[in-house]
C-alpha cells in the first residue's frame, strides 16, 4: 500500500514520526511524497499550544481531500480524541500516544497488509538531511510548569536505558548520520525516573564513544539540572559540542515560582558565569515567556535587563498562551494581548542587537562547518556551524567555494562578513 505521511510539530514528534514510518517500510509499504498517490495518510499531530492545534486541525482537513483512509496519531489525538471523533468524521482512525504500544496491531487493522513488528523494534527512517538525526532519551515530563500541558499530553517523564539509547546512536552512524542531537522536554533529568539520579553525564559519556559520530548537541536543558557532573563530561568529550539550550521562560523571582520553575534568575547568572568559565566559546540559546498572568511592567523589565546583561547567543521568545487544564490557564489578571505582543516585539528587538553584535564578533575568524547545500542561482554552499542546530532553529553560514564540496562534508570557513542571524565566508579547506 501507498502511504503519505505528514510529520507536525517539534523534533520529538519527528522522532516518533520516523520510527512508525520505519515499520511502515519494513513491512512492505511504500511511503509517497506526493498525496494524491496515496491509499492512506497518517498525520502525526501536535497539540501543544494554539497555533499548532490550528496547524493540525487545518492538514487534516486538507488531506481528506487526497484519501478516504485517515489516521491521526500524535499529541492533538491523545488530547482531543473524544473531540477529533465527533467533529471529523472523516477520519478513519484516531490513535492516542497511549495506544503506541498497539501499533502494529493497530496498523494492521487498518491497513491489512502490516505484520505484527513490535513498535520501535523496526529500522528507523532518517527523513531529513542523512548525515543529521535526533535521538529522544525520554518522553513525557515531570515538571510541571503551569503553563504547559506536556505532562497532560504525554504522561510523567519516562527514560529510556543509556544502552538503548547508544544502541539507537550507533545504528544511526552505521547508517551515515555523523550529527547527532540529544533531545527529551527535559534532557538534564535523563534516568532520574528510573534510577532515581541523573544519569545526563553517564550518558554523554557513553554516546561520544559511538564511531562515525562527529557532532553531538544537547537540547532542552533545564538550568536547575545542568549539574557540574554534565558540565565536566561536555568538558571531555571529544564530539559534545558547547551548546546550551537552557530555556529559562523568565528572570523575575516571583513568576518563576507562578511557573512553577525551579531556581532563581541568580542560579541561572552562576550557572553561565560557570560554564563561559569552562566553555569561552560557548554558544547560550534560551526560551522567555512574555505576558504570563500577572506579569507586571516592572517585571518584563527586569527580563529585558536580564536579557542584555547575560547576552544570550540565541533566543527563542513567545506571548505566553492560554492552555486549558493547566493551573495558569485560570490565574488573574491576565496581561492584555497587545500589551503582551508590544513586550515580545521590545524584548525581541534588544535580543537582535545582541545576536548582531555577537554575530560580529566571528568575523576574521576560521571556523567548522557543516556543509548542506549548494544554491544553484549563486553557486554559494550552505551549512552550519557548531553555534547553529538543526531545522533553521539557528542561522546558516554562507560561503563560497573553487572546490566542489559534498552535502554532508565538515570544512573550515573564514568569516568575512556577518548578519543579524547568519555569517559569510569562503572556504579554507
Amino acid at each position: 500500500m501507498k502511504i503519505g505521511f505528514v510529520s507536525l510539530g517539534c523534533a520529538k514528534n519527528l522522532t516518533d514520526s520516523e520510527e512508525i514510518m520505519g515499520m511502515l517500510k519494513d513491512n512492505g509499504h511504500i511511503l509517497v511524497n506526493n498525496p494524491r498517490m496515496a491509499d492512506a495518510i497518517l498525520i502525526n499531530t501536535c497539540g501543544f499550544i494554539n497555533p499548532a492545534k490550528e496547524e493540525s486541525i487545518n492538514t487534516i482537513f486538507e488531506m481528506t481531500r487526497y484519501s478516504d483512509k485517515i489516521i491521526v496519531l500524535g499529541c492533538l489525538a491523545q488530547r482531543y480524541e473524544k473531540e477529533l471523533r465527533e467533529q471529523i468524521p472523516e477520519i478513519s482512525r484516531i490513535i492516542p500516544i497511549h495506544d503506541y504500544s498497539k501499533l502494529p496491531q493497530i496498523l494492521e487493522e487498518e491497513l491489512e497488509e502490516t505484520k505484527d513488528v513490535p513498535y520501535l523494534k523496526g529500522k528507523r527512517t532518517v527523513s531529513g538531511n542523512p548525515w543529521s538525526a535526533y535521538v529522544k532519551v525520554s518522553d513525557g515530563c515531570s515538571n510541571h510548569c503551569t503553563y504547559c500541558a506536556i505532562p497532560l499530553i504525554r504522561g510523567e517523564q519516562s527514560s529510556k536505558l543509556i544502552s538503548e539509547v547508544r544502541e539507537e546512536a550507533e545504528y544511526l552512524a552505521s547508517c551515515g548520520v555523523t550529527e547527532l542531537t540529544l533531545i527529551a522536554q527535559d534532557t538534564t533529568k535523563f534516568g532520574l525516573d528510573r534510577s532515581g539520579e541523573l544519569e545526563l553525564s553517564r550518558l554523554i559519556e557513553e554516546i561520544d564513544q559511538v564511531e562515525g559520530l562527529h557532532w553531538i548537541r544537547i537540547l532542552y536543558m533545564y538550568p536547575d539540572e545542568i549539574t557540574e557532573d554534565v558540565l565536566q563530561a561536555m568538558k571531555k568529550s571529544r564530539k559534545v559540542l558547547p551548546y546550551f539550550d537552557i530555556p529559562i521562560q523568565h528572570a523575575n523571582d516571583r513568576l518563576l515560582k507562578k511557573m512553577n520553575r525551579r531556581g532563581t534568575k541568580e542560579d541561572v547568572r552562576a550557572l553561565i558565569a560557570r560554564i563561559r568559565e569552562l566553555f569561552p566559546e560557548a554558544t547560550l540559546r534560551t526560551t522567555c515567556i512574555v505576558g504570563f498572568p500577572s506579569e507586571t511592567k516592572e517585571e518584563f523589565e527586569e527580563l529585558l535587563e536580564f536579557t542584555k546583561e547575560i547576552g544570550w547567543d540565541r533566543m527563542g521568545a513567545f506571548t505566553y498562551s492560554k492552555e486549558e487544564d493547566t493551573p495558569a490557564y485560570s490565574m488573574l489578571p491576565e496581561v492584555d494581548e497587545a500589551e503582551a505582543e508590544q513586550r515580545l516585539d521590545r524584548l525581541m528587538e534588544v535580543q537582535k542587537e545582541i545576536s548582531k553584535k555577537n554575530n560580529q564578533k566571528k568575523v576574521g575568524t576560521v571556523i567548522e562547518v557543516l556543509v548542506e547545500d549548494k544554491d544553484a542561482l549563486s553557486g554559494k554552499y550552505h551549512g552550519r556551524s557548531a553555534a547553529d542546530a538543526p531545522d533553521e532553529v539557528d542561522g546558516q553560514v554562507i560561503f563560497t567555494s573553487d572546490r566542489e564540496l559534498a552535502p554532508g562534508s565538515y570544512v573550515q570557513v573564514r568569516i568575512t562578513d556577518s548578519s543579524l542571524y547568519d555569517l559569510y565566508g569562503v572556504y579554507e579547506g
